[in-house]
């Protein structure tokens, strides 16, 4: 009796589904049984996907404390912007001034997640979020390239149990793209990205049916789910890397699997 194995591959942070797979020797009643665990495991790995699409985004893009930026950008009161829609046009002229300055710089172009806001803030002043990918060499750039305000906050990202990529994630989405912009379709991300960011690997194998759920030594779970019954059974897990030097190990495991996976092809 095989397992079905779901992995979304997110640089330092990795999401795993484990549920059986149906077969035409099954009875009613197995079939029954699989198909419920089958669908509440694809359930859960969609729910995750969905509201942690962005978190997923971050990890795979910024796998590392510190390498990004998370940055702030904020209108003063001679530069506010009538609506959204010129608002965007400014953040695409930083946009361009910034990857300009990189270029002459010789520093690789610009990886960015961005969110606009004014509702959250205290005045109604818009201003953008940004997650930027940190060269060394970006803070005076930065505030060379943003002619509307002198209100920038720059902090490195941190990926500890207090502030991480969920964290991140859930603060850039935390005001409704409809309830920044009335001509916005209902459901739509208040977070936008350069079209140059990695996606998540996502790989479904078949294992045996003794293949075990488990997270790699010195991993931090954040995940644990399973769920059993008498024919059928699913386990969700999901845990994140917590040093640069774990996910180099995990990275190179990741390479040997595409390596097997390639060769049994």
């Amino acid at each position: 009796m095989a397992l079905i194995l779901k992995r979304i591959d997110a640089g330092g942070l990795q999401v795993e589904a484990l549920y059986h797979r149906r077969s035409r020797y099954d009875t009613p009643a197995q079939r029954a049984a699989k198909e419920k665990a089958s669908s509440e495991a694809q359930r859960r790995m969609n729910q995750i996907y969905s509201y942690q699409k962005l978190e997923l985004l971050l990890a795979t893009n910024f796998p590392a404390p510190g390498s990004a930026l998370v940055v702030t950008l904020t209108y003063d009161d001679d530069h506010m912007p009538k609506d959204r829609k010129q608002a965007l046009r400014h953040l695409r002229l930083f946009r361009a001034k910034l990857k300009k300055e990189r270029e002459a710089a010789r520093l690789p172009e610009p990886v960015a997640f961005w969110c606009v806001e004014v509702l959250t803030a205290e005045d109604g002043r818009w201003h953008f979020h940004m997650v930027i990918n940190n060269t060394g060499f970006d803070a005076e750039m930065i505030r060379r390239c943003w002619i509307y305000g002198s209100n920038i906050q720059i902090e490195k990202l941190r990926v500890d149990k207090e502030k991480n990529w969920e964290s991140l994630a859930r603060y850039l989405s935390k005001e409704p793209r409809e309830c920044q912009d009335e001509l916005a379709k209902p459901g739509q991300h208040a977070w936008s990205c350069t079209r140059n960011v990695l996606r998540p690997e996502v790989d479904t194998v078949t294992v045996p049916d003794d293949y075990k759920l488990s997270a790699p030594e010195g991993s931090e779970v954040l995940l644990d789910e399973q769920k059993r019954t008498e024919f059928a059974s699913y386990h969700i897990l999901k845990y994140r890397y917590p040093g640069v030097r774990a996910m180099v190990k995990a990275a190179r495991r990741r390479q040997r699997r595409r390596e097997r996976t390639a060769r049994r092809r």
